[in-house]
């Protein structure tokens, strides 16, 4: 059992963390197309359904990491069903857009890879240790949550765009570490859960991106 521990936790090979890497991109791609679906069959939805169908999400991706250590074909599997269960979540708000402003769903879509491709390589790239700013922007987030929840119940002026660029800001520093976290991570079956990670910043990206194109819109 500690031999196997040791060569697990071993530095992957350049060849390695360059395997990871594809198997990971090709996860939150695949990822991506599971979610495109489930957006496609919850377009009619109501928005409490979308909340249910988010519940289901986050519990399958508390398994999901609980299955990755036992198995990652196991874990493949439900990955893609996290996928499918945040597209049903999602689907009210990105059919109201569509039916309203379909140009600026496909504005955000765009934007958002490019944001992902920015700040993932940099993260990917950079020597510099971005732990500490990552806890950082985690307490931020949490701030920014709140923040999202007194603007249900009272009125600040600009608020959502002022929402919407803090959690872009935020999610720039949380894609960056993810990314560095996968070119430093020991273990090669870390893949589902490192798509998982870059599949949430990717889509929050995506929808702080809707907001704030849309209101600009509007």
């Amino acid at each position: 059992m500690e031999a196997n521990v040791a060569a697990i936790q071993q530095p992957l090979t350049h060849d390695e963390s360059g395997t990871l890497l594809g198997q990971t991109m090709g996860l939150v791609a695949a990822t991506a197309g599971f979610f495109a679906l489930g957006a496609f069959l919850g377009r009619d939805m109501s928005y409490m359904w979308g909340w249910i169908f988010f519940i289901a999400a986050f519990v399958l991706l508390i398994g999901m990491n609980a299955a990755a250590k036992r198995s990652e074909s196991l874990a493949v599997t439900m990955l893609f069903g996290f996928g499918v269960l945040l597209g049903l979540a999602t689907a009210p708000t990105i059919s109201y857009y569509a039916s309203t402003n379909p140009q600026v769903v496909w504005q955000a879509g765009g934007a958002t890879a490019l944001f992902i491709g920015g700040f993932g390589a940099y993260g990917y790239a950079t020597r510099r240790d971005l732990s500490g700013l990552a806890r950082a922007f985690f307490w931020a987030l949490i701030g920014l949550i709140l923040f999202g929840v007194v603007l249900i119940f009272v009125q600040i002026p600009n608020g959502e765009e002022v929402y919407a660029i803090l959690g872009l800001v935020i999610f720039a520093g949380l894609t960056a570490y993810d990314f560095q976290r996968l070119r430093r991570t020991q273990d090669i079956r870390s893949a589902p859960l490192l798509a998982a990670s870059i599949f949430l910043d990717a889509l929050n990206v995506f929808l702080l991106l809707l907001s704030l194109f849309g209101n600009r819109e509007n």
